[in-house]
C-alpha cells in the first residue's frame, strides 16, 4: 500500500510549487508537480505596442528578468530583420552573463546548500568574525524543535536529515553563504552598469542596447568581475566539490529520462544564427542531435488550459479552463519530438561537452569528474546539476573578461530599424534555469499573439497527452525516502532543478 506525501509549498525556490509523491516500500513510485497559480502575461501583451514586450516580459521574474528581456528583443530583431552591432551583442552578453552569475551563486548558497550544510555547526565557532558571531548568537537564541523563535527565517526550521558532519567544512560554507550575499550584489551592479538598473533592466531594446560604452564603465565592471571570479574559483567550486564528496549517493539520485535540450546562449558572432558560447543541441539517450525548433509542441491534458495538445508555440494560445477534469497544474507540458526534455545548466554543459568545441567546458568537466572519481553519465543527477551550474558559472565569468576587452567606446551599441505592420519572430535563448523561448506575431503594428515557453515549464511540467510524467516528476521516481515525515531526499531533487514557478506560471 502506498503512502501519499505532499510538500506544499516547496520552500527556498521562486514561487509556489506543490509536490505530491506516492511512496511504497520506502521509495517514490509516482510524483506529481503542480504549479499553484495563474498570471496571464501572454494575454496582457495582446493588443499592445511590440516595443512594450521586453519591459513587460521582464516582470515575469525578478531573478531572471534579463533572459526574458533578451528573448523578447531577439524575437523582435527577428521580426524587424535587424542585425545588431558588435557592441550591442557584447553588452547583451555581459548583462545576461552577470545575471547568470548572480543567479547561480544565489541558487547554490541561498536556496540549495542549506539542504546539505548543518547550520547548527555555527554553535562550535570560536573565531572573531563578527558576522559569524552574530549568526551563532541568533541560532543559539532560536533554539531547536518546536521552541524556534524565528520559524520563517532561512535556516530554521528544517527537515531532519543527514547533513555535513565536518564542522570546519560547515563553518566555511556558512561563511561563504554570507559572502555570497555581497557577491550577488556585485553581479547585480554589473548588470546595472550596462542595463541602467537591476532587476528589470531598461537598456535592452530591439537593435542592440541603449546604454553607451565608456572606459569608466568598463573599468568598474572589470573590478567587480575580478572579485566574482575569485569567489567562484576559491569558494563556489570547492564548496560544490566538498558537498559532492560528502554525499556521493546523490550522483545516483534524481536522474530522470536523460533527454536534454538547449537553445544556445551568448552569441559569439554578430550574424544571426552564428556560434554561441553554449551551443544549441539535443541529447537523446546519451547521443547528441541537432536542435530543430519546429519540433517543439505543448500538451495541456493535465493543465488548466483549453486548447488542444500538440500545438507549436507559434500557433499557441492561452485559454484558461478551470476547473478541468484530470488537470492538476497551471503549467503546460512542453515536449520536443513528443519527448520529455530536461533543460538547465546540466543540459547546456552536456550539450557543449559532447559537441567538444568549447575546450574550457571539456577541461573543467573532465577535471571535476576526475577529482570526484565520476564519469560523464553521473552528471545526470542531483549533484551533477549542482556541478554543472558551478562549471558554467566559471565559464561565463571568464568569458565576460574577454567580452569587456572587446568593447569599443567609439562604436555604437544600437542599430535603428523600422517597425513593420505585419511580422512574426522567435527569440530563443537560455535563462539560468534553462531553455527560454518567446514567440511573437504582429498585426497592424500591434501584438496579435505572444507565447512564452520557459525553463521551469519544461522541467516541472505535468503529464502530457500520453500520460508521460514531466522531467521533475520522472526524476523523483525511485527515490529512497527514509522518513516520510522528513522527505529531504525529494526536496534535494526538486531544488537541484532550481525551479522558478513565477516564470512557469507566467
Amino acid at each position: 500500500m502506498s503512502l501519499s506525501v505532499t510538500i506544499d509549498p516547496i520552500t527556498r525556490i521562486e514561487g509556489h510549487l506543490k509536490i505530491k509523491i506516492e511512496v511504497e516500500a520506502g521509495r517514490v513510485v509516482q510524483a506529481f508537480s503542480s504549479g499553484e497559480m495563474f498570471r496571464g502575461f501572454e494575454q496582457i501583451l495582446i493588443g499592445r505596442d511590440p516595443l512594450d514586450a521586453q519591459q513587460i516580459t521582464q516582470r515575469i521574474c525578478g531573478v531572471c528578468p534579463v533572459s526574458h528581456g533578451i528573448a523578447s528583443i531577439l524575437a523582435q530583431d527577428s521580426a524587424y530583420g535587424v542585425t545588431i552591432p558588435q557592441n550591442g551583442r557584447l553588452l547583451r552578453n555581459l548583462i545576461q552573463g552577470a545575471n547568470f552569475i548572480q543567479s547561480h551563486i544565489l541558487h547554490f548558497y541561498h536556496l540549495a546548500a542549506l539542504d546539505f550544510i548543518d547550520i547548527t555547526s555555527i554553535l562550535q565557532y570560536q573565531g572573531r568574525d563578527r558576522a559569524l558571531l552574530d549568526l551563532k548568537a541568533w541560532v543559539k537564541s532560536a533554539g531547536q524543535g518546536d521552541n524556534l523563535l524565528y520559524p520563517t527565517a532561512p535556516f530554521l526550521p528544517r527537515y531532519a536529515g543527514d547533513y555535513l558532519k565536518d564542522t570546519e567544512l560547515n563553518i566555511g560554507a556558512i561563511r561563504h553563504y554570507l559572502e555570497a550575499l555581497d557577491m550577488r550584489r556585485l553581479a547585480h551592479e554589473m548588470v546595472a552598469l550596462f542595463g541602467g538598473k537591476a532587476p528589470h533592466v531598461a537598456s535592452l531594446t530591439p537593435g542592440g542596447v541603449t546604454e553607451k560604452v565608456t572606459i569608466d564603465k568598463i573599468t568598474a565592471c572589470t573590478w567587480k568581475l575580478k572579485k566574482l571570479q575569485e569567489f567562484i574559483d576559491y569558494s563556489y567550486l570547492p564548496d560544490v566539490a566538498a558537498v559532492a564528496r560528502a554525499f556521493p549517493a546523490y550522483f545516483q539520485i534524481g536522474r530522470g529520462y536523460g533527454n536534454l535540450l538547449a537553445y544556445g546562449v551568448f552569441p559569439e558572432s554578430d550574424q544571426n544564427g552564428g556560434p554561441c558560447l553554449f551551443p544549441p543541441g539535443v541529447v537523446m539517450a546519451g547521443k547528441p542531435e541537432t536542435f530543430i525548433q519546429r519540433k517543439i509542441t505543448e500538451d495541456v491534458r493535465y493543465s488548466y488550459f483549453a486548447p488542444a495538445s500538440g500545438i507549436h508555440p507559434a500557433s499557441g494560445t492561452t485559454e484558461v479552463s478551470y476547473p478541468k477534469a484530470e488537470a492538476y497544474s497551471w503549467l503546460k507540458a512542453p515536449r520536443y519530438q513528443d519527448q520529455v526534455m530536461e533543460v538547465g545548466p546540466m543540459a547546456r554543459i552536456m550539450v557543449a561537452y559532447l559537441e567538444g568545441k568549447n575546450s574550457q567546458v571539456v577541461s573543467l568537466t573532465n577535471k571535476l569528474l576526475s577529482d570526484l572519481g565520476k564519469k560523464p553519465d553521473d552528471l545526470y543527477s542531483v549533484l551533477g546539476r549542482h556541478a554543472a551550474r558551478a562549471i558554467e558559472c566559471k565559464v561565463v565569468a571568464d568569458r565576460c573578461s574577454q567580452w569587456l576587452e572587446a568593447l569599443r567606446p567609439d562604436q555604437p551599441a544600437y542599430r535603428d530599424y523600422d517597425l513593420p505592420k505585419e511580422a512574426s519572430g522567435v527569440g530563443l535563448t537560455e535563462a539560468p534555469r534553462g531553455a527560454l523561448g518567446h514567440w511573437l506575431e504582429i498585426s497592424d503594428y500591434k501584438i496579435k499573439r505572444y507565447q512564452c515557453v520557459v525553463p521551469t515549464t519544461w522541467n516541472c511540467s505535468p503529464r502530457d497527452e500520453k500520460g508521460n510524467p514531466g522531467a521533475l516528476e520522472k526524476a523523483l521516481e525511485g527515490t529512497p525516502i527514509k522518513n516520510q515525515e522528513n522527505p529531504i531526499e525529494a526536496a534535494r531533487i526538486v531544488r537541484s532543478f532550481d525551479p522558478c514557478l513565477a516564470c512557469a506560471v507566467h
